[in-house]
């Protein structure tokens, strides 16, 4: 699914402060002078589902969710021009970030507004804002991917920020936004996987329209949030259910998927689509369209060449470490699709012509070829409406947190923990030569390196880290009890009289 992007709920929050500042005048009736009110929303099945594709929308707008993931890490650093450019990016990567930090603010407000047309929704479930029933087929089902993309938004919430504040019933006024407290992360995690099994419940196993959630989707973010809290009891068997369904399958070629031919193919479980069918030029708010804006970050700053050189110039940001260059081994297809040698890559093409600027800041000479901006794939202003999805969970990720998962149960089961590790293995080398036969704690950390190698500038890395307790020892300038979680953005903090996180 390529969605337009509908933001009708930004416009009915002034349809509803301009309804309620009507209330007084008992005999007036606001349709009197043709003005549209919350009255007139969701009176229909088509209502509802225009409704649900806007509750899509601010999943587009967390584009810096990737890139972050990473460059937080011991993956990728900032890049760009210089010390200054982009930089909330340059912060995060140095760990220097604080509560004024734009990334992290625009990462939290778009999520938010995600949640807030989810609620909306789900306020209106069963009768509409004019108290009436609208029933119609596959209400339940889209209801099922509702409750999805909330649980989404809160379980970026959480990974980013820990506790946040949780609300679920309807849409929040300013007035009430202001009078949140923030809830313990066990409590957003309960509620996550509440909307999770409900929305397991409703979603059909596949749908018609490609890109919208399917039940395989909330299983897959489901078990990725249960070993999130080390739940992997719970976990295993709800991970191997979408292996055992064989609904999913690893493609041959590993840098295929990451093709716009690629896109929600057989191994992806839950992409976020983005498209340019209406060119976004929005400077002001530039992660705010339709087009994936983080694709024009990584290219190579002032590329040229000729016709027949595919990729298209960026901005030099989030770039390879060397350190996740060398982790590769011998053999490995998935480092040249990963890393990007542009010296290397100029050299073995020389018909190419290729230049380009001189080194970036923090010169790696690695560019992210999985999300390299290529010619013919963005429209309108043409930095804002790159049309490549993000691959945010692949049916190799859920192998590997299958395999950690069984690996980790009260009742190991190391047989079943190395199979689905070395289904992952047995791709990237194209043989049975490099399987896993380690157990217990070594093969705990062997899963871990896969995905590291795997999921490599997809978003994981920092995440990973964390969760399993290695941050610290792998971040540089990385400080326990403290950067584990992000800061509160300051703005909101002040607004809602938020507390802080530790050390910030």
């Amino acid at each position: 699914m390529k969605p337009t992007t509908l933001k009708p709920l930004s416009f009915l929050m002034g349809v509803v402060l301009l309804f309620s500042s009507c209330t007084k005048w008992v005999d007036y009736n606001p349709r009197e002078d043709f003005r549209i009110t919350e009255l007139d929303y969701l009176r229909s099945e088509s209502d509802y589902r225009t409704m649900a594709v806007s509750a899509y929308t601010p999943l587009q707008w967390l584009n810096q969710a990737v890139p972050v993931g990473d460059i937080a890490s011991d993956n990728a650093v900032s890049g760009g021009e210089n010390a200054s450019d982009v930089l909330s990016l340059q912060q995060i990567d140095d760990m220097t970030h604080t509560p004024v930090n734009v990334t992290l603010t625009e990462l939290w407000q778009a999520a938010y507004e995600g949640i807030n047309r989810a609620n909306y929704l789900h306020q209106y479930k069963e009768k509409n804002p004019a108290g009436n029933a609208v029933t119609f087929a596959g209400k339940d089902a889209l209801y099922g991917e509702v409750y999805f993309l909330r649980a989404y938004y809160y379980f970026h919430l959480v990974k980013f920020f820990g506790d946040v504040p949780l609300f679920t019933e309807k849409r929040l006024s300013l007035s009430e936004s202001a009078t949140l407290q923030r809830s313990p992360k066990a409590d957003v995690y309960a509620q996550i996987e509440r909307d999770l099994n409900a929305a397991i419940t409703a979603l059909p196993a596949i749908q018609v329209q490609k890109g919208r959630i399917t039940k395989y989707a909330a299983q897959a973010l489901l078990g990725k949030v249960l070993l999130y809290q080390k739940k992997y009891d719970a976990a295993a068997p709800i991970l191997e259910s979408i292996i055992t369904s064989n609904a999913f399958r690893l493609v041959d070629d590993f840098g295929a998927m990451f093709l716009e031919s690629g896109e929600n193919g057989p191994e992806s479980v839950f992409e976020i689509q983005y498209t340019n069918t209406s060119p976004y030029y929005n400077w002001g708010a530039v992660t705010r369209g339709q087009g994936n804006y983080a694709i024009q970050q990584c290219g190579i700053r002032g590329l040229n060449g000729s016709a027949a050189m595919p990729y298209a110039a960026g901005w030099s940001t989030n770039l390879p470490s060397q350190d996740l260059a060398n982790a590769y081994a011998a053999g490995d297809q998935r480092k040249a699709v990963t890393v990007l040698d542009i010296e290397a890559y100029k050299n073995a093409n020389p018909s190419f012509g290729i230049t380009y600027q001189v080194a970036p800041y923090k010169n790696t000479g690695l560019y992210n070829q999985k999300y390299l901006p290529r010619k013919g794939q963005t429209s309108g202003q043409i930095e804002l409406n790159y049309l490549n999805n993000f691959r945010i969970i692949r049916y190799a990720d859920v192998l590997l947190m299958a395999a950690e998962a069984f690996n980790k149960a009260t009742t190991p089961n190391d047989t079943k923990a190395q199979t689905y590790l070395n289904l992952v293995r047995q791709r990237a080398f194209r043989d049975n030569l490099h399987n896993i036969t380690a157990t217990g704690a070594t093969l705990y950390q062997a899963i871990l390196t896969e995905r590291r190698l795997e999921l490599a500038m997809e978003g994981d890395r920092f995440f990973d880290l964390v969760r399993t307790g290695q941050a610290a020892a792998k971040i540089a300038r990385f400080s326990a009890n403290k950067h584990e979680v992000f800061p509160i953005p300051q703005q909101e903090a002040l607004i809602s009289n938020l507390t802080q996180n530790a050390g910030y």
